[in-house]
C-alpha cells in the first residue's frame, strides 16, 4: 500500500508538472507511469479525478482567454462522442483505435519537430466549426474508450498554429469540462471505491506541487519553447498509446 502510494505520488507529480506547463497530458503521462505498477481498476478513477483536480487548479491562468462559443461546440460534440467510445470499449476494436491514434500523434509530432529543426514556420489558419466539431467528437470517443480527451485538441491547436495562450485556453477548459462529465459515470459505475478515493487523496500534495511548478514554467517559457514542449508531449502521448 505504501509503495503504491509513493509511486502514485511520483507519477502524479510528473504528470501534474506536464499538465501545468502544457495544458494537457496528465492522463497520458500518469497512465504511462502508473499502469506498470498499479491495477487499472484503481488507476482509472485516480487519473480522471487527478486530471480534473490539476486542470481546475490551473484554470485561472486561461479563464479570460477562453473562446466560449468554440468551447461549447467542442464540449457538445465530445459529449455525443463519449457513448460511442463506451460502445467501442464494450464491443468494438478499442485497442486498435487507440493504437491508430497513437501512431497519428507520433507521425504528426515527428513531422512537426522535424519542421522546427529545419526552422520552417508552422501553418496558421482558423478552423471552421464543422472541423472543430469533428475533433471534439473524436476526442469524446477517445474519452469514452479510456479518458484520452486532450491529445487530439492539442494536436489540432498546433496544426492551426495557435499561440500558447490560445492553445492552452482551448485544451485546459475542454479537459476540465469533459472530466467533470466523466466523473459521475465513474461513480454510478462503481469505480469510485474507497481505495481509489484514498489513493487520489494521498497524491494531492504531489499534484499541487507539480501543478504549481508547471504553471510557473508556462509563464516564463517562450512561444517556441512552449511549442517544443507541446510536440514533445504529443510524441510521448502517442508512444504511450501504442505500447
Amino acid at each position: 500500500m505504501w509503495s503504491e502510494a509513493l509511486i502514485l505520488s511520483a507519477g502524479c507529480f510528473v504528470a501534474a508538472f506536464c499538465a501545468g506547463m502544457a495544458g494537457f497530458a496528465f492522463v497520458l503521462v500518469a497512465a504511462g507511469i502508473l499502469l506498470h505498477f498499479i491495477p487499472p481498476t484503481v488507476t482509472a478513477p485516480v487519473l480522471v479525478l487527478g486530471s480534473l483536480f490539476v486542470q481546475s487548479l490551473a484554470m485561472p491562468t486561461v479563464w479570460r482567454d477562453i473562446a466560449w462559443p468554440r468551447m461549447r461546440l467542442y464540449v457538445a460534440a465530445a459529449t455525443l462522442g463519449v457513448p460511442v467510445g463506451l460502445l467501442i470499449l464494450a464491443f468494438g476494436p478499442a485497442r486498435a483505435i487507440v493504437m491508430g491514434v497513437g501512431v497519428l500523434l507520433i507521425v504528426y509530432a515527428g513531422y512537426a519537430l522535424a519542421r522546427m529543426a529545419l526552422r520552417q514556420a508552422p501553418s496558421r489558419f482558423t478552423a471552421a466549426p464543422p472541423a472543430d466539431a469533428a475533433v471534439g467528437f473524436a476526442s469524446g470517443i477517445l474519452g469514452g474508450i479510456g479518458g484520452y480527451v486532450g491529445a487530439l485538441p492539442a494536436m489540432w491547436a498546433d496544426i492551426q498554429g495557435m499561440d500558447k495562450r490560445d492553445a492552452r485556453a482551448l485544451m485546459q477548459p475542454f479537459i476540465v469540462f469533459m472530466q467533470a462529465i466523466t466523473t459521475p459515470g465513474l461513480f454510478f459505475g462503481g469505480f469510485l471505491t474507497e481505495e481509489a478515493l484514498l489513493m487520489t487523496a494521498s497524491a494531492v500534495p504531489a499534484m499541487l506541487a507539480g501543478t504549481w511548478l508547471g504553471v510557473r514554467a508556462y509563464k516564463v517559457i517562450p512561444a517556441q519553447g512552449f511549442r517544443l514542449v507541446l510536440l514533445g508531449l504529443l510524441l510521448v502521448s502517442g508512444v504511450s498509446l501504442v505500447i
